[in-house]
């Protein structure tokens, strides 16, 4: 007899059944349902797995649509990645990009956004996270946060798009989503884990609820009246799976906080959620292996260059994110540096600032008057970098033209040239894990035939094939935004069991 497939797995899961249904496990498991808990702890309309961008945009959205919905954080206080990032957030704008000549649209930046992966990504969703940009920059701006009254093209981004939130790095959007929610008496369980997705048979039927551990070995059984949102992020800080599908990737720390372990992705992965573009790993500028500081002198790209040991520049400081990582990567040191004029360096907010100061205390950072007196504080060739920076300011910069690296003229606008200059250590750490749990423009998570599991949504850094090979710099937090918010009410739209 010959089994499809999918017969294997019915008669998987019937032997499964099988086994579970024995008098020893029969005390735990319902006798209707051998897959699901005889008694559930607690139950809410919408059971939100993390507390980052993501979850809190869904759970607000929720909340609105007149759910009952939970945050389950497995950190010890919420925000996630999203309080840690560098904040800025890609978007067409209609109010501040003509104020500076910038010609821009939803249909251009979803063209852009298609090309830097490849043309790998799913061009419908990537249209749904572009079309809905602007709106959550106001939906933002509603709830309280503000931007700065300029645009620009952050690293990586690849176009003058890019939002910066007034209050440094991500703290203002968790703050105005924390405060949010609160008004909506949302609550948060915070140190729990989720370990297991309940659905109604291994691979079929309803998602259900959720299974919770702390690190006490408490466990708690949450049911999801409506839907299951899951909003934990990516998978970063595994190390095993992430060399297992990027060896690239072995030997560089990650920049992101703990927990992003991909273990709520292979929770649903076990349910039947199908994972796609698993290799598709990105690294940013970061600290060397060896050093404790990531230090950030490269967030405008008009105003920095990136060295090697030698004074050389090495790449294009506007290009993807994984042209710059395979140049960095590719000097013999491992690492490269980023130098800026004084100019730039106070450009940028106070926790760069901070950051270069405890850098120069441990000789991770440097600032001097001259470029060749902070060559030698650095250990680079003086004669080198001197000559670097004299040909990017009197050639490229005069002349509005990269014949080195083809970096494009609307960023050849800013000489290096007013001291004093700063300069930090430039080397690599895994950043963001494009590859997750495929998902539609419903934000729905779906298997490996591309039917959407009842129940079951998923947003952020957790689902894969948006950004492909290769992410945007700028458009991670706007997906965050967008499909949460997406997420949390379509969740909340599910009728009650």
């Amino acid at each position: 007899m010959t089994l499809s497939r999918r017969s294997l797995f019915k008669y998987v899961g019937a032997g499964t059944a099988a086994l579970t249904s024995v008098p020893v496990l029969a005390q735990e498991k319902s006798p209707k349902n051998p897959y699901l808990p005889e008694v559930w702890d607690e139950n809410y309309d919408v059971v939100v797995v993390g507390g980052g961008g993501a979850g809190m945009a869904a759970a607000l959205l929720a909340s609105q649509n007149g759910a009952k919905p939970v945050i389950i954080e497995r950190l010890p206080f919420a925000g996630g990645n999203t309080m840690a990032a560098q904040g800025q957030i890609n978007a067409a704008d209609p109010v501040r990009q003509p104020k500076q000549n910038i010609e821009d649209s939803p249909a251009k930046h979803a063209a852009q956004t298609l090309a830097a992966g490849d043309f790998r990504g799913d061009p419908a969703r990537v249209k749904v996270l572009c079309d809905n940009a602007y709106s959550v920059i106001t939906w933002l701006e509603g709830l309280g946060m503000e931007f700065k009254p300029t645009v620009h093209q952050m690293f990586g981004g690849l176009y003058p798009r890019a939002h910066s939130p007034a209050v440094p790095k991500g703290i203002g959007y968790t703050g105005v989503l924390s405060k949010a929610l609160k008004e909506r008496n949302v609550p948060f369980k915070l140190g729990y884990s989720v370990v297991e997705i309940y659905r109604e048979q291994p691979w079929s039927g309803d998602v259900i609820g959720v299974k919770l551990q702390n690190s006490k070995g408490h466990t708690l059984n949450i049911k999801a009246n409506k839907a299951v949102v899951l909003a934990a992020g990516g998978f970063s800080g595994n190390q095993y799976l992430r060399e297992l599908h990027d060896p690239r990737t072995a030997g560089l720390g990650t920049d992101n906080l703990p927990g992003h372990t991909g273990d709520v992705m292979l929770a649903a992965n076990r349910i039947g959620g199908y994972l796609v573009g698993m290799d598709f790993i990105q690294s940013t500028p970061g600290a060397p292996a060896g050093k404790k500081l990531k230090i950030i002198l490269n967030t405008n790209v008009d105003g920095s260059i990136y060295v090697d040991k030698r004074g050389n520049r090495i790449v294009d400081e506007g290009a993807r994110r994984d042209v710059i990582r395979d140049a960095v990567l590719g000097t013999p040191e491992r690492y490269a540096y980023t130098v800026v004029d004084n100019n730039q360096y106070n450009s940028y907010n106070s926790a760069v600032h901070d950051a270069v100061e405890r850098g120069i205390a441990i000789d991770e950072a440097w600032t001097a008057p001259t470029i060749k007196e902070l060559a030698k504080k650095m250990g680079v060739d003086p004669e080198g970098l001197q000559k670097t920076i004299d040909r990017y300011n009197n050639v490229l910069i005069k002349n509005k033209e990269d014949p080195d690296f083809h970096k494009a003229p609307r960023n050849l606008t800013r000489k290096i040239a007013q001291g004093p200059f700063w300069a930090c250590y430039t080397g690599m750490t895994v950043h963001h894990t494009m590859g997750g749990l495929n998902t539609n423009t419903k934000a729905q998570v779906l298997d490996a035939t591309g039917t959407p599991i009842p129940r079951l949504y998923a947003a952020g850094e957790i689902t894969g094939g948006i950004h492909a090979t290769n992410r945007v710099g700028g458009n991670a937090l706007l997906d965050v935004f967008v499909f949460g918010r997406i997420a949390g009410e379509n969740a909340a739209k599910e009728s009650s069991r």
